[in-house]
């Protein structure tokens, strides 16, 4: 089923998300719609907080943004071919490599978009879909994915990596997007 994205301006987007155990009810059916939502979204990534749940829960499908690409482009990612995965109850071990910009949007804040400065890997502690843990190392645009919907899980949006005046010229569509006055092409709540 396909999910309504919680909009800019919900609590639940600001809020640290709470640890899961296998427990946590009807984890397959909320991973097979988390999925449905993402890509009928056009999105490489979506947290719960995103849909409304303030679990610590992500998926990523950076494979998408290698798809159509030639061989030679791939080759400047080491990151190529991506990764689909499931996150349950990350934490971030460590940052590594220089830091770089890239211009990031968010399902969340449509239609705004912003160069954030992140590092080039990110070593996570997770558990899979199946409960079982891990520990492992991403890089380049994958890692970049990661740590945005990461981000998700701690309260934080990509728009706090602004400067203050940046973000002051674009309150008025942060609040329009709070407001609902946006269209997308795809499901959104609205909500406080």
């Amino acid at each position: 089923m396909i999910l309504p994205i919680v909009a800019y301006g919900a609590n639940v987007l600001r809020k640290v998300a709470q640890d899961i155990n296998e427990f946590y009810p009807d984890i397959p059916l909320l991973l097979e719609d988390m999925w449905e939502t993402m890509y009928y979204s056009n999105g490489v990534g979506l947290a719960a907080p995103q849909i409304n749940k303030s679990i610590r829960l992500f998926v990523v499908d950076s494979t998408q943004i290698f798809e159509g690409m030639e061989d030679k482009e791939k080759e400047a990612y080491k990151d190529c071919p991506g990764v689909k995965q499931v996150f349950i109850n990350a934490k971030i071990i460590a940052l590594e490599g220089k830091e770089w910009a890239y211009n990031e949007g968010c399902l969340s804040i449509p239609r705004i978009r912003e160069d954030v400065t992140r590092h080039e890997k990110v070593t996570l502690s997770f558990l899979d879909e199946n409960f079982k843990p891990h520990e492992q190392t991403y890089e380049g645009i994958t890692a970049r994915v990661i740590l945005h919907e990461y981000d998700h899980l701690e309260g934080k949006l990509f728009i706090d990596y602004m400067k203050p005046f940046k973000k002051k010229l674009l309150q008025s569509k942060l609040n329009d997007i709070h407001k609902g006055k946006i269209k997308v092409d795809y499901k959104m709540a609205f909500i406080k």
